[in-house]
């Protein structure tokens, strides 16, 4: 299959089927697709949207975040998971504010030097706040392409060189046309070709799909295995940090000591968010959000 008959397939089907969501507008800034890659990571369009809206009202452009403190976004981010990603996004906007005079940089270089930006997130924020041509690989573009283009059902985890050498033969040469390719695709596979139960009637490149027509053989490479939640560190971890966010200024030990059972473990995981800066300890023995007292 030629890449122009590809891309013209999954253009005509994303203009009937694209989602509505506010990064993904003309009107749309790049500090708003920045943000809005960075919430997306290991988190559904479902969370992240109300999330999205809300810090983008309080922190509109990169210059207001910066001049926030990092607790802050750290508090804003709420229950999406990872938080560490609300400090890497206040050290983005400090870093923009302070390098580039308070606008995202256009060129990827420059893009993949900003704290806490990837591969990934630098060829996504050119394609989509900037409309350059990139090859834009998610693990929804991957799935797509693996399928399609080499007829196994997923793609093995972890090579970017083989990912990108597989997606760029297919990105359209026109700019503008590659930037809406380069979503479209990440919507066919969020929306038509999952993992789990992929939707192939409803697929615009069925006909053209490796995978389909070997009478889509199930997938027996390497696999990623999620992690659990239940009882891990990460668990406790979210508890602290829930009343960390939860309270108007420092909080003792003894409010923190009630959120876990085992003192072992919370102690553990105290450290750990003390390691990652997402927990100030004081002098007096308390506990707050980075730059809050």
């Amino acid at each position: 299959m030629s890449e122009t008959r590809f891309a013209a397939l999954v253009l005509d089907w994303y203009d009937e089927n694209a989602r509505d969501l506010p990064w993904r507008t003309d009107d749309a800034t790049p500090w708003g697709v920045l943000v809005s890659e960075i919430m997306l990571q290991q988190t559904p369009v479902s969370r992240v949207l109300p999330a999205w809206v809300e810090w983008m009202k309080r922190w509109p452009t990169p210059a207001a975040m910066a001049a926030d403190e990092p607790g802050e976004a750290v508090r804003m981010w709420g229950r999406l998971g990872y938080p560490r990603r609300a400090l890497r996004l206040h050290e983005c906007a400090v870093a923009i504010t302070t390098r580039h005079g308070g606008e995202l940089p256009t060129d990827l270089d420059a893009l993949l030097a900003l704290p806490g930006v990837g591969a990934y997130t630098a060829r996504a924020v050119a394609s989509f706040a900037y409309r350059q041509r990139h090859a834009v690989v998610d693990t929804n573009v991957r799935r797509v392409l693996s399928r399609v283009v080499t007829g196994v059902a997923d793609s093995p985890p972890g090579s970017a060189a083989r990912d990108l050498a597989l997606a760029e033969p297919l990105v359209p040469t026109d700019a503008a046309v590659a930037a809406r390719y380069a979503v479209a695709v990440m919507e066919l596979g969020a929306l038509v070709c999952t993992a789990r139960a992929p939707r192939c009637a409803d697929c615009p490149v069925v006909d053209d799909c490796a995978w389909f027509r070997a009478g889509k053989p199930a997938y027996d490479g390497p696999v990623k295995r999620p992690q659990g939640y239940a009882g891990t560190d990460r668990q406790v971890r979210g508890r602290l940090l829930a009343v960390l966010r939860d309270a108007e200024g420092p909080v003792p030990q003894a409010a923190l000591d009630v959120v876990w059972h085992e003192p072992v473990q919370r102690a553990r995981a105290l450290d750990g968010l003390v390691t990652d800066g997402l927990v100030d300890p004081l002098p007096d023995g308390r506990y707050a959000l980075p730059g809050a007292r």
